[in-house]
């Protein structure tokens, strides 16, 4: 049962965090203390499975509407950047020791709240959790895009590229969405582990028979496509609203850090959290740096100007047409673990809530065990089935109304970058550390923060001056 009076922080015998004057619940987990397994390898598949997804396939588009010196550059600022943000944010976990502190913050929304009030942790949840939901509808338009191609394939395969084989995407996303209902009834977090794990590995599959294809279409041509200033256009305006957007998509790229805090939660110890995960953060950033610079420079060397928005569907009549739908398939297998990564976190804050306020409902807090023939007994709770469900069936739905991939990542990108990734974790620094004003580091850390926040407004202005240009189209 959980415990409904408040407590002081400490989640290692699984109390609630909350707010004294308002007994606002930050943390409510198990009244039994949570077995943590983690390593700092499948803190790395948590990450990759989190990171490299739909965001990796836009990046030839975003090479070619920069060209081939700002968007390499521009891979490595976002990823430094974010490097930097992980660090700040792996010394917030414990507290108020970095590395022995008895006080845990397993989640973004704990560690601002704790450090900056309730009213910065209101706003940081608000922001995890349209991100959350944000990424949710990404992965079922990417979802959609991928299954349309492999069925297409097919078709042209067999009948000739003269037969009408285009298909609405509408009925895959329905399709992706009935899977994730039922994968969402997954507990928790910490369940997810074997998940992460097959959807990294997918997302290097696909990734590097993307790259593949995209050399092999270098060699075949006999020369790279591209230029240093990218993509012309008609007018200066239309190309500083698609440079925002390919920033937009590139930030969308390293999104990470809005999950981090839940994946230091899953480590064991010894060593101290704040090691390992510093560790895994820069291995998952090295490796998705490296493959996200290949991807991105191989998908506008083999497309140039015409860099298609998902590098996948620009092998649409490939000869390699089983290589290319072996691809989407590994997609679609990656987009499942990736939406329950991100959405799992949002379940958690949304229920621990409920369960806070209506703490005698037998609805909201019984649990009860099912046996069904040939599948092993499992747990249903009725909130978490009618609320998961409901949340599902709502993110497919915005899908289909607004199926615009770059400029959707884009918006997301932006809404994200600046304030959970760079604006929280600076602050949250600046207390603990108690840095007088003015000093040098002082001052650096504001131009960051300043940066990041031109950097973010322009990619949002961008991206919705793309949907609505999409929409009015």
């Amino acid at each position: 049962m959980m415990e409904n009076e408040p407590h002081s922080i400490s989640s290692d015998m699984g109390v609630k965090m909350t707010d004294s004057s308002d007994n606002i619940p930050l943390l409510l987990t198990q009244s039994h203390p949570l077995k943590r397994t983690g390593t700092v390898w499948t803190a790395v598949a948590h990450i990759v499975t989190g990171v490299i997804g739909s965001g990796v396939l836009s990046l030839p588009w975003s090479t070619a509407q920069l060209g081939w010196i700002a968007g390499p550059f521009s891979i490595l600022l976002v990823a430094s950047a974010t490097l930097f943000s992980s660090f700040l944010q792996c010394n917030t976990y414990r507290h108020p020791c970095p590395e022995e502190g008895p006080h845990r913050s397993a989640s973004y929304l704990d560690v601002v709240h704790l450090h900056l009030g309730i009213r910065n942790g209101r706003l940081s949840g608000l922001l995890v959790n349209i991100s959350f939901y944000g990424f949710g509808i990404a992965y079922v338009i990417t979802a959609a895009i991928s299954l349309s191609a492999i069925q297409n394939s097919f078709c042209y395969h067999n009948q000739g590229r003269e037969a009408s084989c285009e298909s609405a995407d509408v009925y895959y996303m329905l399709l992706f969405g009935a899977v994730q209902i039922v994968l969402s009834q997954i507990p928790n977090f910490h369940n997810i582990e074997w998940l992460s794990v097959v959807a990294a590995i997918m997302s290097f599959t696909y990734s590097f028979i993307g790259v593949g294809l995209s050399i092999a279409t270098i060699i075949e041509k006999g020369h790279a496509e591209g230029s240093i200033g990218g993509i012309s256009t008609s007018s200066g305006t239309e190309k500083l609203w698609l440079i925002c957007q390919a920033l937009g998509d590139i930030s969308f790229s390293y999104p990470f850090s809005i999950i981090l805090l839940e994946i230091q939660d899953t480590l064991k110890t010894p060593p101290p959290e704040n090691q390992t995960m510093k560790k895994a953060s820069v291995i998952a950033v090295t490796i998705q740096t490296l493959l996200f610079l290949c991807c991105g420079a191989a998908g506008y060397a083999a497309f140039g100007d015409n860099a298609p928005g998902n590098l996948l569907a620009g092998f649409g009549s490939s000869k390699s047409y089983w290589l290319v739908n072996f691809a989407n398939v590994c997609i679609v297998v990656h987009l499942l673990g990736s939406y329950q990564v991100y959405s799992q976190p949002l379940f958690a804050t949304f229920e621990n809530w409920f369960r806070f306020k209506f703490p005698d409902s037998e609805f909201v807090n019984h649990t009860y065990m099912l046996k069904l023939p040939l599948l092993p007994a499992f747990e249903l709770n009725f909130l978490c089935l009618s609320f998961r469900t409901a949340y599902v069936v709502s993110t497919v739905v915005v899908a289909i109304i607004f199926p615009y991939f770059n400029q959707i990542l884009g918006v997301l990108g932006s809404i994200s970058f600046w304030p959970l990734t760079i604006y929280f974790p600076v602050e949250i620094y600046l207390g603990q550390s108690n840095t007088v004003a003015w000093t040098t580091k002082w001052i650096l850390l504001r131009t960051f923060t300043i940066f990041g926040f031109v950097f973010g407004l322009l990619c949002f202005i961008g991206c919705i001056e793309g949907i609505i240009t999409e929409k009015i189209s």
